[in-house]
C-alpha cells in the first residue's frame, strides 16, 4: 500500500441524532440515542420494531427519495467552505459508498443516486465512482479519492456514503435473517438496531487547501482494503483474516514509535463482528494503546450501513478539532456482509 496524502477540510452529515456532522457528534459525544418506535411495522411476536430515523423525514418517503433527503445536505455542507470563484478552476470528483444489493432495496439505486448527483450539480464532478458494498463501501470510496488525488485526476474529491434499514421489506428481511434487534421471546437479543444516514467528506492535496485557505481537519495516512473469505450467513467461522489484512495495509501509515489511540468501528452488536475484531487486533495489537477502547456510534444513531465509515470520520475529525481525542492517530475500520473489509488511519489527534 502506498503512503496517503490526502487532507480531510470538511465534514457533512444527516443522523438520526442531527442534521450536520457537528450536532450529530455532540449527541454521539454525549451518549444520547435516536432509537423509537417504528410508527407501524411490528416483529413477530407482535411488539413495534425498534429503529434509530431521521426524525425530520416523513415514514411514507421511501426508496432511492429516502436516500437522496438524506444524503444531498450532507454534501452541501461540505461544499459550503467552496466559493464560486474557487470551484471555477477546481477539477472536482466524487466517490460515493451505496448498500448492497437487498430486499426493499431498488437494484438501479446506485445508478439513481449517481443520476441525482450529476444533476443536481450540474455536472461538475467530472469523475464519479461508486461502490455498492454497504458497510465497507465508505472505506473503498476513500481508498479511490486518495488513489486520484494521488494521481492528480482532480483537485478535490467528496467521499460520501448513505443507507436507510428503514423500509418495511429490509426490516422484514433482518428479521427473517435474525439480525433485527429485540426483546421478545422469538426475536435475536444480538441483532441490531437498523438505522439511516448519509456522511460526507472533502478531500484536498495539501497544496490545494494551502491555496484555497482552509484549514485541514485531519489527515488521511493509509488505507487498507481486503477481502474476508469466513462470511456471515455461510455457516463459516471468521476468524478475521480479511479484518487483519484491512488494518495492517493502513497501519502501514502509522509513524514510527506512534500508537494507535483512538478506534471508531461499525460493531452492531452481532457477535462475528465483534469476534473478528478480536482476532484482528491480537495480530496487530503492538499498533495499539488501547484494543478495548473503542467507539461504536450504532449504539447512538443505529446500525447505519454504506454511511458508517465518513461519519467515523467525521466523529474522529471532530473529536481532534475539539481537543478531547485521545491521541494523535485514529483508526476506522468496517465489515461488509459480502465479505469486503476496509480500514483507515488518519492523522491530527490532539491539536
Amino acid at each position: 500500500m502506498a503512503e496517503r496524502t490526502a487532507w480531510i477540510v470538511a465534514l457533512g452529515a444527516s443522523t438520526p441524532l442531527g442534521r450536520c456532522a457537528w450536532s450529530s457528534a455532540a449527541a454521539v459525544r454525549g451518549g444520547i440515542t435516536g432509537f423509537g418506535e417504528h410508527p407501524y411495522m411490528t416483529d413477530a411476536v407482535g411488539e413495534p420494531m425498534r429503529v434509530a430515523r431521521a426524525p425530520w423525514l416523513d415514514i411514507e418517503l421511501v426508496g432511492t427519495a429516502r436516500l437522496e433527503a438524506l444524503l444531498v445536505p450532507a454534501i452541501d455542507q461540505v461544499l459550503e467552505v467552496l466559493t464560486a470563484e474557487r470551484t471555477d478552476t477546481l477539477r472536482a470528483g466524487i466517490a460515493l459508498a451505496v448498500p448492497a444489493p437487498r430486499p426493499g432495496l431498488a437494484d438501479e439505486v446506485a445508478q439513481a443516486l449517481i443520476d441525482s448527483v450529476t444533476s443536481r450539480y450540474r455536472g461538475w464532478f467530472a469523475d464519479i465512482d461508486v461502490s455498492p458494498v454497504g458497510h465497507a463501501a465508505g472505506l473503498l470510496a476513500l481508498d479511490r479519492a486518495c488513489d486520484g488525488l494521488d494521481r492528480n485526476l482532480f483537485d478535490l474529491c467528496v467521499v460520501a456514503g448513505v443507507d436507510s434499514y428503514i423500509e418495511a421489506e429490509t426490516l422484514e428481511w433482518l428479521e427473517q435473517e435474525n439480525q433485527l434487534h429485540g426483546a421478545g421471546q422469538l426475536n435475536n437479543a444480538w441483532g441490531f438496531i437498523p438505522g439511516e444516514g448519509a456522511g460526507a467528506l472533502l478531500l484536498m492535496r495539501a497544496d490545494v487547501a494551502q491555496a484555497l485557505g482552509l484549514e485541514p481537519l485531519l489527515q488521511v495516512r493509509g488505507v487498507g482494503i481486503a477481502d474476508e473469505p469466513n462470511r456471515i450467513k455461510t455457516g463459516a467461522v471468521c476468524i478475521g483474516e480479511g479484518l487483519t489484512d484491512a488494518l495492517r495495509s493502513a497501519l502501514d501509515g502509522l509513524p514510527a514509535g506512534e500508537q494507535v489511540s483512538d478506534v471508531y468501528c461499525d460493531m452492531n452488536g452481532e457477535p462475528y463482528r465483534a469476534d473478528e475484531y478480536g482476532f484482528a487486533c491480537l495480530r496487530t495489537k503492538e499498533a495499539f494503546a488501547s484494543l478495548s477502547d473503542f467507539n461504536a456510534p450504532a449504539d447512538c444513531w443505529g446500525d447505519v450501513g454504506a454511511a458508517s465509515a465518513p461519519l467515523h470520520i467525521g466523529l474522529a475529525a471532530i473529536a481532534r478539532h475539539k481537543d478531547y481525542a485521545h491521541g494523535g492517530a485514529a483508526l476506522v475500520w468496517a465489515s461488509s456482509e459480502g465479505g469486503e473489509r476496509g480500514a483507515a488511519l488518519m492523522l491530527g489527534g490532539k491539536r
